[in-house]
Formats: structure tokens, C-alpha cells, sequence
């Protein structure tokens, strides 16, 4: 085997390699000894068919498994030979003409990862912005929750119905007088100014009492999910039932049983520890985009072109996506395109985070265990229908981009905290707006790397990374070994999930439809 580089230009590397025809062809033959003996054809005792004859039978399969494995040596080889670290996989082709009984010439081109010398962690700063959870939080939180339990009693009788009140009440929905589908109910409770039902529905509805019959107009919005209703006038008819006032809900134990709980004591300290896991994660996020700035600040190296390539295509895709999503789809699209280079930049500061990090974590032996990705997997494989779950374990363990990908948040998360733990931190005690601001300061103006191009400052213009690219993520790092080049086993399809209405389904297809159809998107 012959292995020549052609090409060693910054992290750009070609070779050609030569694979002789005599190796290729002593592994076709080998091959032919092993299987001989399984091989079964009429007029042959079992095991004694001639070699010829199974490799006239399966001679070209032979040979195409030969030279797969003779590619996939030759790489090992390659790489190993010169200590070369692929940043994604390698681009191999076989030269034109190949035939069997000639050489077989590759043509390899790919990226080299950078030398990343391992960076000092001496007198690295951190502020921990720390947000105390008063008992008045604590006390509007139970407040919150007795409130989406309130329950509603008889009104005194002649009530006019307001904001607050629940009404009971028939109705009928016409188009141009005729009913339509899934706009009539009877016993419908309507919570007046409670937005449940599409505008103008609620509002027209104050003021009646028991008893009273109302007529009233409201258009459906131009987005409504039943196409022929869709910006149209329509009259409903209603039959007011009863109105009903709000009963006061007593926060106590009685109240706190209510919910399964032994206390109204045990409730609150609930809710303490909720709001208290909020703000933490609240204070971690702004110490990781921190640290984060604080790293890209100091660091300033060349990165693979094809891993930011990669990394800008995901961050576009999902940009596009959320754009078409928007009321303006023509609109947005044109915004995040004026905003184009401003992402770029961004997806080359993720690349080189990711490259920091990871050789900040290999070089002080941080690691994500075997345990710790067995879960990761499982915790995958639930996107996947039961019976595709196996195939995926099996796609991630053959798979080493694949696996990276999954393991790069958690090791990522571990680094982090290793580097928490190195740095000297200051804690600062704020209220939840100012820590809040802190995160959107740093959304809105990253601190990019040496040379790169700074993300527009807040209040210039929106800033791209507060929409797609957070400042405090980093491209997955490179799996160290590069990838064979063998035929890969597709990864299984994801179970589709249901898509989510914006409004509740047409009434034909529930069993109480027509409060369904007035129903607010």
C-alpha cells in the first residue's frame, strides 16, 4: 500500500492512496476458502464444491467486501500513520475506471481539527448572580394556584354577569342564518374575561342575567383552524341558564389536602423549592454564557471550514423554520438574510467553543461514563416507535458522529461545571429582572473571538443570537476518530408526533362540539 500526501494546506489534508490489485485479490481468495465449505450446489457433496465455481457464483460480492475492507484498512492507516484528527468524515473516491485485477487508486480529502494547546486556568473570574425566593413569592405562588382551583356557586338571583363570573348557557352558531357544524352546545361554562373563547364572544355575553336570550356577532380570526370559518361573521344565538360568582378558596391544610398534599406548610415549601430551581437555573445560564464569553475572548485559532459549515446550515435550517412560522414569512426571511454574516460569525464562535471545551475536558479528564450514555440512549430511543428503539441503540453505538452528537450536551454541562469549580466566584445578590436583563445583555451582544465579527450590539437592531444562536451553546466537538468509510446503517425514523392546533378541533369530532367551535385560537 502506497499513501502520498498531496495537499497540507492550514487544516485542509489530500493523499492518494494506492491499494494493489494482488492484496485485494489474496482477500477475495481467502474469502472463497472460508465460505467453500457452506457452500451447497447440485451434482457437489456438501464442502466439496471446486473454488472456482464459488467464486464464479460470488466472486463480484467477494470482491466489493474485499475492497470495502481494504478502504476501511487503508484509512485506519492513514490516520494512524499520520496522527491525523478528521473534523468530519473524510471525503474519499475511488479513482474512475476501477475495475477488478487493477489497483484501486483513493482520492482522500478532509479537515484536520486544530492543535489547541490546553489553556491555563489560573485567575479565571466569575460573577453568580444569585436571586434570594422572599416569602411573598412564595405566598403569590399558592395565591396562583388557588386561583386556577376556584370553584363557582349560584349567583343571587337577577345578577347581572361580569368579568369573573361563570355563566351557564345554550348556544347556536349560524352562517348567514343557517347552523353550521360544531357551533352549537348546551350547558357551556363560560368564565367571562377569561379569553377562552374567540374575540368579542366574552365581551358581548356581560351583562346578561338568568333567563335572558342574546343574540350576538363576532368574526372569526383569518388564522382559524376550520377553513370555512375562517375570517367569517357569524350570529350565535344564546340561552343564558345561570350566572355564577367565584367562591372564595381558604388557602389552609384543608385546602392544601385538597391538592394530595399532608399541609399547607408542605405546599409551600413546594413552591419555595420550585422557584428556587427556577432562578438556579436562571443563575447557571447567565454564569455558563459568562464563562463562555470569557473563553472565546482569550482564544483565538483557525476552525475546520467544514465544521462551520455544518453548524451554520443547523442554525439556518432552524431559523427558516421559525420564520415560516411567523405571521410575515416573506418579512422574516428577509430580516434573518440581512442578518446572514452576523449567524456565521456565530456558528464559527460554536465551533470553537465546542474545540475549547473539549480539549479543556480531555486534558484534565473529564468524561461522560458508560452509564451515563446508556441513559442518554434510552432517553433518546423514546422519540421512536417501540419497535425502532433497538435499531436506534444499535445506529448510535456503530455510529461515532452520531454518538458524539448525543454526548456533546452532557459533556459539555460536565466541563462547564469542572471550570465552575476552577474559577473563583463572586456571588452577587440580585432580583430576578436584573439577572434576567444579565441574560439578555449577553443574547444580544456575545462577545465574539478575536476576528471575528461582532454580533450588533441591543437596541441596534434584534440580535440574531437572542433568536436562534444562543450565546452559551457550543457546537458538539469532533469525534477524535475518523469516521470509516464503509456503508453506514440509516438511523430509524422518528414516530411522527401529533401536530398541535392552534384551536380546538371542529365539532364533528368531539363529543360536546359546539362549545369547541367558538372557542378561542
Amino acid at each position: 500500500m502506497q499513501i502520498v500526501e498531496t495537499t497540507n494546506e492550514g487544516l485542509k489534508r489530500a493523499f492518494t492512496i494506492t491499494i494493489p490489485a494482488k492484496s485485494i485479490a489474496e482477500r477475495v481468495e481467502g474469502e472463497v476458502k472460508k465460505i467453500a465449505p457452506q457452500v451447497r450446489m447440485p451434482g457437489f457433496r456438501p464442502g466439496k464444491v471446486p473454488a472456482n465455481l464459488v467464486k464464479k457464483m460470488h466472486g463480484a460480492q467477494l470482491h466489493q467486501e474485499a475492497l470495502n475492507t481494504s478502504i476501511r484498512e487503508a484509512m485506519d492507516k492513514l490516520v494512524a500513520d499520520n496522527k491525523l484528527r478528521p473534523a468530519m468524515q473524510p471525503d474519499v473516491s475511488l479513482g474512475e475506471g476501477y475495475d477488478e485485477g487493477k489497483d484501486a487508486v483513493l482520492t482522500v480529502a478532509l479537515e484536520v481539527l486544530p492543535t489547541i494547546a490546553a489553556p491555563s486556568l489560573e485567575g479565571l473570574k466569575l460573577d453568580k448572580l444569585v436571586v434570594p425566593v422572599s416569602d411573598e413569592q412564595v405566598e403569590e405562588a399558592v395565591k396562583n394556584i388557588a386561583a386556577g382551583a376556584k370553584s363557582f356557586v349560584d349567583a343571587k338571583k337577577g345578577k347581572k354577569a361580569e368579568n369573573g363570573d361563570q355563566i351557564i348557557v345554550d348556544f347556536v352558531g349560524k352562517l348567514d342564518g343557517v347552523e353550521f357544524e360544531g357551533g352549537a352546545a348546551q350547558d357551556a361554562a363560560i368564565e367571562l374575561g377569561a379569553g377562552r373563547f374567540i374575540p368579542g364572544f366574552e365581551e358581548q355575553l356581560t351583562g346578561v342575567k338568568e333567563g335572558e336570550e342574546r343574540t350576538i356577532t363576532v368574526t372569526f380570526p383569518a388564522d382559524y383552524p376550520a377553513e370555512n370559518l375562517k375570517g367569517k361573521d357569524a350570529q350565535f344565538d344564546v340561552t343564558v341558564k345561570s350566572v355564577k360568582v367565584a367562591g372564595e378558596t381558604k388557602i389552609d391544610d384543608d385546602f392544601a389536602k385538597s391538592l394530595g398534599l399532608e399541609s399547607l406548610e408542605l405546599l409551600q415549601n413546594l413552591m419555595r423549592g420550585q422557584l428556587e430551581q427556577e432562578t438556579a437555573g436562571l443563575t447557571r445560564t447567565q454564569m455558563k454564557r459568562q464563562l463562555l464569553d470569557v473563553l472565546a475572548a482569550g482564544h483565538d485559532f483557525d476552525v475546520p471550514p467544514s465544521m462551520v459549515e455544518a453548524e451554520f446550515e443547523q442554525i439556518w435550517s432552524q431559523l427558516t423554520q421559525e420564520a415560516q412560522n411567523e405571521p410575515d414569512p416573506e418579512a422574516a426571511l428577509k430580516e434573518i438574510e440581512a442578518e446572514k454574516e452576523d449567524y456565521r460569525s456565530i456558528a464559527v464562535r460554536r465551533v470553537r467553543l465546542g474545540l475549547l471545551l473539549s480539549e479543556i475536558g480531555q486534558a484534565n479528564g473529564v468524561e461522560v461514563t458508560a452509564q451515563e450514555m446508556g441513559m442518554l440512549i434510552q432517553q433518546a430511543a423514546q422519540q421512536y416507535r417501540p419497535e425502532d428503539r433497538q435499531r436506534f441503540a444499535e445506529y448510535i453505538q456503530n455510529e461515532p458522529l452520531a454518538a458524539a452528537q448525543l454526548r456533546a450536551p452532557l459533556y459539555e454541562d460536565k466541563v462547564v461545571d469542572f471550570l465552575f469549580d476552577k474559577a473563583e466566584v463572586t456571588e452577587k445578590t440580585v432580583t430576578k429582572e436584573e439577572l434576567q436583563a444579565a441574560i439578555e445583555a449577553e443574547d444580544a451582544a456575545p462577545a465574539p473571538a478575536k476576528g471575528a465579527k461582532k454580533a450588533p450590539a441591543k437596541g441596534a437592531k434584534k440580535a440574531p443570537a437572542k433568536k436562534a444562536a444562543k450565546a452559551e451553546e457550543a457546537a458538539p466537538a469532533a469525534e477524535e476518530k475518523a469516521e470509516k468509510p464503509a456503508k453506514k446503517a440509516a438511523a430509524p425514523k422518528k414516530e411522527a408526533a401529533p401536530k398541535a392546533e392552534k384551536a380546538e378541533k371542529p365539532a364533528a369530532e368531539k363529543k360536546a362540539p359546539a362549545k369547541k367551535a367558538a372557542a378561542k385560537k
